[in-house]
């Protein structure tokens, strides 16, 4: 739990909120390409120079040109990192109607199995009282 505004001491340091918050870097497709363009005229030694005034890893570069060579500018454009989702929205919703429809059927079949055992000791009973009147009354 924090402490209060007045009981903290005056030396305490107070983080930036803006440097807490740690957001990932985009970069447009635009620049990816001027990145590389500017890499593949460096000379000698003169890459790494690039990289630390860009801000940039080498291993950035290197996925770059990948993506460029394989799939054309297009593939630069990719903003959403990370893999591809598996299922598509409308898929994860079907299987959550195929798992409720399961949940329903197993409830229902559990049901009618209650009933039918309820009503199997009323035929019996309804036989030992009818036979006991038989003998009753004989």
């Amino acid at each position: 739990m924090p402490k209060p505004e007045s009981q903290m001491p005056e030396n305490q340091v107070r983080p930036d909120a803006q440097l807490e918050k740690r957001t990932r870097r985009h970069f447009s497709t635009k620049y990816k390409l001027k990145i590389l363009a500017a890499a593949n005229q460096c000379a000698y030694g003169e890459l790494g120079q690039l990289l630390r005034r860009e801000n940039l890893y080498s291993n950035q570069l290197r996925d770059w040109r990948k993506q460029l060579q394989h799939g054309g500018e297009d593939a630069l454009s990719k903003s959403s990192p990370g893999p591809k989702a598996s299922k598509t929205p409308e898929r994860k919703r079907i299987e959550q109607l195929e798992k409720e429809l399961a949940r329903a059927q197993r409830k229902l079949r559990l049901t009618e199995d209650c009933v039918g055992l309820q009503k199997k000791p009323c035929r019996c009973s309804i036989s030992r009282t009818m036979g006991t009147n038989r003998h009753d009354r004989a």
